[in-house]
Parts: C-alpha cells; sequence; structure tokens
C-alpha cells in the first residue's frame, strides 16, 4: 500500500500546574493560538480545543507516524517554551494527561462537549469531569 490512511481520533485532557487557574480569558485564546501554530507547525491536527480555567481539551486526529504521547509532550513543551520568558503571561502543566479515543460518529458529541466547557463546569470540578470521562470510556 504505497499510501497510509489513519481515522485514529483522540480527545486529549490536561491540566494547568496545580491546577492553578491561569487560563483567564484574555489568556486563553492567546495560549490556543499558540498551541494551534505549534500544532500546525509539527503537523498535529486539531480538530477544536477549548477549555476553562485550569485544564484544556483538545480533539486530534492522528497521523499513522503519530503516538499521543508524543503529540501532547510536542504541544505542551512547546507551548510552554512560547511563554516561559512572560511573567504577565507565563503558563505551565501538570505533569501527566488523560487521553480517550473517538469513534467517527461520537465527533460531533465529542466537539460539542469541548465546545461547552464553560457550561459544563459551572457546577462541576476538574476532578468530577475527569471521574465521569473515565467511568464512560469504561462502557
Amino acid at each position: 500500500m504505497p499510501h497510509s490512511y489513519s481515522a485514529i481520533w483522540i480527545h486529549i485532557i490536561w491540566s494547568t500546574k496545580n491546577r492553578e487557574p491561569i487560563l483567564i480569558p484574555s489568556l486563553k485564546h492567546e495560549v490556543y493560538s499558540v498551541i494551534n501554530d505549534i500544532a500546525n507547525n509539527h503537523e498535529i491536527y486539531i480538530d477544536c480545543i477549548n477549555g476553562i480555567e485550569d485544564h484544556l481539551h483538545l480533539l486530534v486526529r492522528l497521523r499513522t507516524d503519530q503516538s499521543v504521547a508524543d503529540v501532547v509532550k510536542t504541544i505542551k513543551g512547546s507551548s510552554w517554551e512560547h511563554f516561559k520568558d512572560d511573567v504577565e503571561k507565563y503558563i505551565t502543566w501538570q505533569d501527566g494527561f488523560a487521553a480517550f479515543s473517538v469513534s467517527p460518529g461520537n465527533l460531533k458529541q465529542v466537539r460539542s462537549y469541548i465546545y461547552n466547557q464553560e457550561k459544563h463546569h459551572r457546577d462541576k470540578s476538574f476532578g468530577d469531569e475527569l471521574k465521569e470521562i473515565k467511568q464512560s470510556a469504561k462502557s
């Protein structure tokens, strides 16, 4: 087969260091823009990105030669590098991440979930959210 194809969709979640609420509205859109630039420069396809002050969600489509760990390492490391010297915009990420496979039939539902993070977190903590996602992944 001369060409390879993949439809490997991953919902990736990670938090700020110590879950500090640093992704305030004025900064988070810049962080998302930087992350999208990093992704474009490394041929990482981000379908959507959103989050709240202490964590973010991405929906990523992996190429056949990409691993989840490498994608996360590239995005987290490069975004930290971008902001590390700016005291006003300094961000740092918690070690680790969560990643969940998404079937093509559930993409619309996951996109909606990611785009509506502010709504989900009106009455639910990040910890509770992650527990629910983990529980539903076991089903």
